[in-house]
């Protein structure tokens, strides 16, 4: 691996999956299941079929059961890189796979260009590349209400919401790895809950608590987690007193470059000019 920094605890996150596994909560999969739904929707919306695929680092195989029952896919595996490679390699050759995808995953990546080089390398030429990761102003009001309410009682803050990508910056990622034409866009989810309680339940039960790597070893208090679902239901609750949380997910798009894709023009290969083509349009009005 890259001497990328380290966020997140790669162990701890293994562990608090595998714990979600087993413990296998009812509806605890909702967010998990939004993103599979629309992978599917969108890799429906390709007019190609792909022999060769992989669903990469999706917490459960559920990503990997629905695209099985696609015509669109000849066979499709399930490659999680925490449990069969160690560290953040992929065990695939170059060139090995026609679609690789992912749910819910990338946003725990400590080396989040590398993988994506890696993906690249992974996927034949015109090979796509469908993932979905939350990213943006994923679970800020939890974020504000916990330093908030720290501040308050200890006098200071530690991190216990991880930091998540920006649109921006997956789009440039993207191209950084060498992908061709990529597409990046961003879908807002609120969700309510009776209270932040029943919201850390959720994360809890999704294998998607505090990983990072320097987390603060001291627990939150009765004091500080009560003083904190406080603070979140005063500024982020509805009339009816149920509070929200905000999910951004960010769904990529891009494909291995090959000689069959459009392609920019040059510059200065115009054959015309586009004021022309402005004023031909105003005269027609």
């Amino acid at each position: 691996m890259s001497g990328a920094p380290t966020i997140f605890d790669s162990s701890l996150l293994a562990l608090r999956r595998e714990r979600s596994r087993r413990l296998a909560v009812p509806g605890a999969d909702f967010l998990l299941a939004r993103a599979a739904d629309d992978l599917v929707d969108r890799l429906a919306a390709v007019n190609r079929r792909f022999e060769r695929a992989a669903d990469l680092g999706t917490p459960t195989g559920l990503l990997a059961e629905r695209l099985s029952e696609s015509p669109q896919i000849g066979a499709i595996r399930h490659v999680d890189w925490l449990a069969e490679a160690g560290g953040e390699r992929l065990p695939l050759e170059a060139g090995s796979l026609d679609l690789a995808v992912s749910a819910l995953a990338l946003q725990w990546v400590n080396d989040l260009p590398g993988l994506l080089a890696q993906i690249r390398r992974a996927l034949a030429g015109d090979g796509l590349f469908l993932a979905l990761l939350v990213g943006g102003e994923t679970l800020t009001e939890l974020r504000i209400a916990l330093a908030a309410a720290e501040a308050e009682i200890r006098g200071g803050t530690a991190p216990r919401v991880a930091p998540f990508a920006d649109i921006r910056d997956i789009g440039a990622l993207l191209q950084r790895a060498g992908f061709a034409l990529p597409v990046v866009d961003t879908d807002r989810v609120t969700v309510r809950y009776d209270t932040m309680f029943h919201l850390v339940r959720d994360l809890r039960a999704m294998g998607a608590s505090n990983i990072l790597a320097e987390r603060d070893p001291r627990p939150l208090t009765r004091a500080i987690a009560g003083r904190a679902a406080a603070i979140y239901a005063e500024r982020f609750s509805d009339g009816d007193g149920r509070v929200r949380a905000t999910f951004d997910f960010l769904s990529l798009s891009a494909w291995a470059p090959h000689e069959s894709q459009p392609k920019p023009l040059k510059p200065g290969s115009a054959t015309a000019r586009l004021e022309d083509a402005v004023t031909a349009a105003r005269r027609e009005r």
